[in-house]
């Protein structure tokens, strides 16, 4: 049996729609267990589930608004806070929260711990693709690290691996720089470094660097970038994704009788696409390289999206992916 737990005021909808995501992941999973973290009396009042559930009443919460780190050492009582000490405590196997970013990542670094010989945990995204042969790509770091060196790029790939490999069962994938051009010698001195480490990596199918502009394509199963150009990349994709599929819509219903005529049909045939290129549907963004799967769900995900949240945080901790990951990294001093 898995144990999450989960934030229940965590996300522009809560605690409504994490409430129903509580509810949606119990029933679609017999062998999961939740722990609930938030206003106890909101969450009684609406919660369905009865068994494999447990309440924890917290009377504060971390905002939007709340600077990261001083919110989860002034805030001892908040939901997300709380959750991470549980997890930390060995009360839970995995957090999921739709709250602030930076107090999560927060949390997981100050309160979860990261692993030994790790320098620096990164958050890992999972990007759709536009292509049949892959469903998607993991880019890492989206954000987790504004300031990177290339050590910290290289074990972003060391991470990142793992977790293909473990979790998604991803065999030997292929890992490209994000660079601004594909040859050796192209980019900053930062990406130039990172390279020359993957280059040399054993452990990893390093395949060289990747431009931008490749990245839903296909053509690699991992990206590693430095946390303040991922971040960026991401934004830009999802803003991207998000503005053509409002363009299509827009388009065909507001471009004449022919276009209106179609319009029915083509938006059904498109919906399907559309709706696998929504980042909020590929699951939270992961934090690797802390001790517990750390799950980071989009603010603005729906009931549907929580749940696919909580069961990729039950997937992982199923996968052994953290311990096989911890192991590899306890026994670097030794490999050195």
């Amino acid at each position: 049996m898995v144990k999450i737990a989960l934030d229940i005021m965590g996300g522009d909808d809560a605690p409504e729609v994490t409430i129903q995501a509580a509810d949606l992941a119990l029933s679609d999973k017999e062998d999961l267990e939740l722990v609930l973290f938030g206003d106890e009396a909101i969450i009684r009042s609406q919660l369905k589930a009865t068994s494999r559930v447990e309440i924890v009443g917290t009377s504060e919460v971390i905002t939007g608004e709340d600077e990261p780190v001083s919110s989860i050492r002034r805030k001892k009582d908040a939901s997300m806070v709380v959750a991470a000490r549980a997890v930390k405590e060995g009360q839970a196997d995995g957090l999921v929260s739709a709250g602030n970013t930076g107090a999560l990542l927060a949390a997981g670094l100050l309160i979860i711990g990261r692993m030994k010989n790790v320098q620096r945990p990164g958050l890992m995204a999972m990007l759709p693709t536009l292509t049949q042969e892959a469903d998607h790509v993991i880019m890492m770091d989206v954000g987790a690290n504004a300031d990177t060196k290339a050590e910290n790029m290289h074990q972003f790939a060391i991470l990142a691996n793992f977790y293909a490999s473990q979790v998604l069962g991803k065999k030997n994938p292929r890992i490209g720089l994000l660079n601004n051009g594909t040859e050796e010698g192209k980019g900053s001195s930062l990406t130039k470094e990172a390279f020359q480490l993957l280059k040399t990596e054993k452990s990893i199918n390093f395949i060289g660097n990747i431009e931008a502009k490749e990245l839903l394509k296909g053509g690699v199963d991992i990206v590693i970038s430095d946390g303040f150009t991922g971040n960026a990349v991401l934004k830009a994709i999802e803003g991207s994704l998000s503005s053509i599929a409002h363009f299509v819509k827009e388009t065909l219903l507001n471009s004449g009788l022919s276009a209106k005529l179609g319009a029915g049909l083509a938006l059904r045939a498109l919906k399907k696409k559309i709706k696998t290129m929504d980042l909020s549907t590929t699951g939270g963004a992961v934090l690797l390289g802390v001790k517990q799967p750390v799950i980071k769900a989009h603010g603005s995900s729906d009931a549907q999206a929580l749940k696919d949240a909580i069961l990729q945080a039950a997937s992982v901790v199923e996968s052994g992916a953290t311990q096989v990951t911890s192991h590899y990294f306890d026994n670097l001093s030794a490999q050195d």
